[in-house]
């Protein structure tokens, strides 16, 4: 079972996708990332990259952010974003939108960027380099931006890539077969 964990939208379950194609984050790793980010998230704008069924980027405006942008290439799951938005009564706080992330990012190149991305892409995706890489040449990072990455392996961006090079890792953390890294773009 998914539930909001705190502030606004407190207990209520979420609806989630039937069957493989989505992974939903585990409430100890929800619970996790976000006594990571706590203080962070007070009127922020959130980008909930993976959505699946919205429950990050939902937990994020229940607990104080200014907006939430959530986006899914399934249909299926933007529907269960929308009615788990209504559910929760914070819709008007979040946008929903259904592309593919590479798409959603070029399409928005240069507009409001980000303080909070999460990134929670299918594992065999892996997806996370060219997202975070993405999000950089389309300029969707605020200056002290945080991306919480969740993978199967540790340090998703590898070690000497150039792209790891443009980021400095605030924090690492196993959870059962999750490991979360949260990155901020290095000056």
């Amino acid at each position: 079972m998914m539930r909001i964990i705190t502030g606004r939208a407190r207990g209520i379950k979420l609806d989630t996708l039937e069957g493989e194609a989505t992974r939903p984050t585990a409430e100890r790793t929800k619970m996790a990332i976000f006594s990571m980010i706590q203080f962070e998230i007070e009127g922020r704008r959130v980008l909930d990259l993976f959505a699946g069924s919205g429950q990050l980027g939902l937990e994020a405006v229940s607990r104080g952010a200014a907006h939430a942008v959530m986006v899914d290439q399934s249909k299926e799951a933007v529907k269960v974003i929308t009615k788990n938005a209504e559910k929760t009564r914070l819709a008007e706080d979040c946008t929903i939108v259904c592309a593919e992330f590479a798409e959603y990012l070029r399409r928005n190149h240069g507009r409001e960027p980000f303080d909070i991305v999460f990134l929670d892409p299918p594992y065999a995706m892996h997806a996370i380099p060219a997202a975070v890489e993405a999000l950089k040449q389309h300029k969707l990072l605020k200056p002290h931006a945080l991306i919480i990455c969740e993978s199967e392996e540790p340090r998703p961006l590898g070690e000497q890539t150039a792209i790891a090079q443009c980021y400095e890792i605030v924090k690492e953390a196993r959870y059962g077969k999750a490991c979360v890294t949260v990155l901020t773009p290095k000056a």
